[in-house]
């Protein structure tokens, strides 16, 4: 047995056999492109298998090192990575600027940080482990767009025949010319491996008179330029000294442009993978540095606690209260992992857990409320009774205690909702309530919240919560 089967043999022990098998098809027979930034869940619907099976079976083969993984800064305009990361720990706390948008980012893990799998060259080497090899468009499609832009081979040839007005390969320490014909439009000359871009307003009356413009490309990249000129002929001169290959490429940047690289699929995010409970205990030592702090502009928190706890030991005595709150414990964080949940920490008999959107963390509270009463009835008592409050809101991610955590006051009133409950009630704030997703949920069910006004520790006004009865 090859070691690379070996591997695929442990994998299968703690994934789903089904992703398995499909990776192992993928690695064998799939196209070098598509081994390149594996978009998950993209990989999840062409497979028809589950998204959370697939992202667990990728991360268990990422510590297995069959795949790398990667962390990539994106630009929310175009699509295009403005910084490729092997760790989350790299991720700059300053701004990425794009020079084909002319704009400058935070790198917000909400939404703009995507996270990809590549084959490890041991396992196959694809062409993209040799950047500086791939022809032009494999070099767009599978270094600088994310797996986010929906491309296809039609598209890309419109994007080449239509959009373009010219593009080349120039070697480092090399000089080239381009003869270009500037139509009526605004113009972009774009370097996606320097990430320098000039522009050119092409307006006024048309010129038969030859236009110049030179561009040196070198290691500083300097701030995106505009020159205006008119609809004619230009000699466009290049120079590189950049130490390696560029590609210059001269896009028309009209809505044809716009429509292609605004066509996009769903990516898995890092806020996504940081509520992943796989990723929580697999790589814990990968997730943030202790200087780190990353904001999060939307987390679902969902915190619990055991009623009782202490009158609980003193009834029951120490075993048998340690076996019950041990049965409470496992079914709690069977449905968070299950519900696309992780959980942050416990604390004592308490659970604080993480959600990407309100709607798992009510289902997931509410999934937790009827099996303390399934475990209750097994036991013809009512020992156990676990208060949860949910919160949505803002926060900062960071290292605490050796262990990945989050801080912030959206995570002090999540907690402090929980307190508010005395029996199997839930209590949610507002911008739970307010998502549609729980709405619908609570009136599938024919649950009707509580509104009510409440004062809680720390906090200086009295806030609105409901109460799911």
């Amino acid at each position: 047995m090859s070691d690379i089967q070996a591997q695929f043999s442990v994998l299968k022990q703690t994934a789903d056999a089904k992703v398995v098998d499909a990776i192992a098809r993928l690695i064998e027979d799939g196209e070098d492109h598509e081994l390149n930034r594996v978009n998950v869940l993209d990989f999840a619907t062409q497979h028809a298998v589950d998204e959370e099976h697939a992202i667990s079976a990728f991360l268990h083969a990422a510590r297995l090192g069959l795949f790398d993984l990667g962390w990539n800064v994106l630009c929310p305009g175009c699509g295009g990575v403005l910084g490729a990361h092997t760790t989350l720990k790299a991720l700059k706390p300053d701004d990425y600027h794009c020079a084909l948008c002319a704009c400058g980012y935070k790198a917000s893990v909400d939404d703009q940080v995507e996270v990809s799998f590549t084959v490890n060259p041991r396992v196959r080497r694809i062409a993209a482990h040799d950047p500086d090899t791939l022809p032009v468009w494999e070099y767009f499609k599978q270094v600088f767009w994310s797996s986010g832009v929906d491309f296809n081979k039609e598209s890309f040839a419109t994007l080449a025949n239509e959009v373009t007005l010219d593009t080349m390969e120039l070697p480092a320490g090399e000089k080239a010319t381009m003869s270009l014909q500037l139509p009526g439009d605004f113009v972009i000359i774009f370097e996606p491996v320097t990430h320098a871009a000039h522009f050119i307003d092409v307006q006024g009356e048309p010129t038969k008179d030859r236009q110049q413009l030179a561009i040196m490309y070198n290691k500083v990249q300097a701030p995106t330029g505009t020159t205006t000129m008119r609809p004619g002929p230009l000699r466009l001169s290049l120079e590189n000294q950049a130490g390696v290959r560029v590609l210059p490429s001269v896009f028309i940047a009209a809505e044809a442009l716009h429509h292609l690289i605004g066509k996009r699929k769903p990516f898995l995010t890092a806020k996504r993978m940081l509520s992943n409970q796989t990723f929580r205990d697999v790589f814990k030592a990968d997730n943030l540095s202790l200087d780190q702090r990353l904001q999060i502009t939307s987390l679902t928190f969902l915190f619990t606690d055991l009623k009782g706890s202490t009158a609980l030991y003193e009834r029951v005595g120490d075993l048998a209260a340690f076996d019950l709150v041990r049965a409470h414990f496992h079914a709690l964080l069977e449905i968070i992992s299950s519900e696309k949940g992780a959980v942050v920490k416990t604390i004592g008999d308490a659970v604080m857990a993480t959600f990407v959107r309100p709607e798992h963390a009510i289902v997931a509270g509410l999934r937790m409320r009827a099996a303390m009463d399934a475990l209750n009835k097994q036991r013809g008592t009512d020992d156990l009774i676990v208060k949860i409050g949910i919160h949505e809101g803002p926060c900062l991610a960071v290292m605490l205690n050796e262990r990945q955590d989050y801080f912030g006051q959206t995570v002090n009133i999540a907690a402090r909702v929980q307190s508010l409950s005395t029996a199997q009630e839930i209590h949610i704030t507002g911008p739970v309530l307010d998502a549609p997703a729980v709405a619908a949920i609570l009136q599938q069910r024919e649950i009707k919240p509580i509104q009510k006004q409440a004062a809680l520790r720390g906090i200086a006004d009295k806030m609105v919560v409901y109460e799911i009865p």
